[in-house]
């Protein structure tokens, strides 16, 4: 059963959430919130598995509440709610720890399968999307002091990596899919997933939208 806290600062939304949540025979829902700090305080009380999270709010807003919850080090993974799919806040609730972001608009059954690989540790944010976010706001990037502080090989996040991990994690950063992985360096799907995992693993990112933001970081991926 995965266990959500619903957080928006219009009681209607969190009702419509409510319901669809509550319709589904594997998810339950064990709270609301209508700001950020009771957002904290409630993920502290009941450790869902996984909240829902609205940005703009009056008083703490949701990047610095996930970025709180994400900080307290427990289970608790935040999946972020936005109006525009470009929306800087939601790329700022991915750099805050956010586990992903979906469009308020989305299809119900969307909004579903999202909450459940959110809940399973996976990443909602499709690649390309996750792509077009970090290409627009690329800009919010520290400047390299120099031109060979660019080198990947300089950043101790990727030291442990092998050279195939690294080449996995670029094409990650492009947007390229596991299919696509596969097929485009004829590997087995299974193969790309082992890889991905480790990837992960080595380089303590949450999911795999951290690791496309380490990525950017490390400039393994230059903006389009």
């Amino acid at each position: 059963m995965t266990t959500m806290l619903i957080v928006d600062d219009q009681a209607l939304q969190r009702f419509g959430f409510r319901m669809l949540v509550e319709s589904q025979d594997d998810m339950t829902v064990l709270g609301e919130a209508g700001n950020g700090s009771e957002a904290v305080r409630l993920t502290a009380e009941l450790r869902p598995d996984v909240v829902l999270m609205d940005i703009r709010m009056p008083g703490l807003d949701g990047i610095e509440a996930t970025r709180r919850i994400v900080a307290s080090g427990d289970r608790t993974r935040v999946l972020i709610l936005t109006t525009f799919d470009l929306d800087e806040y939601a790329y700022a609730g991915l750099r805050a720890g956010a586990s992903g972001f979906l469009i308020k608009d989305a299809q119900p059954e969307e909004l579903l399968s999202g909450i459940r690989s959110v809940a399973t540790g996976d990443a909602v944010v499709a690649p390309s999307l996750t792509r077009r976010l970090l290409d627009a706001y690329a800009q919010h990037l520290p400047v390299p002091a120099s031109k060979a502080s660019t080198s990947p090989a300089l950043d101790p996040r990727l030291a442990s990596l092998t050279e195939r991990e690294r080449e996995i994690l670029t094409v990650m950063g492009k947007g390229w899919t596991n299919l696509e992985i596969s097929a485009r360096l004829h590997l087995a799907e299974s193969t790309v997933k082992t890889h991905v995992g480790r990837i992960l693993a080595k380089t303590n990112s949450r999911d795999r939208i951290q690791a496309v933001i380490l990525a950017y970081d490390a400039r393994l991926v230059q903006p389009s």
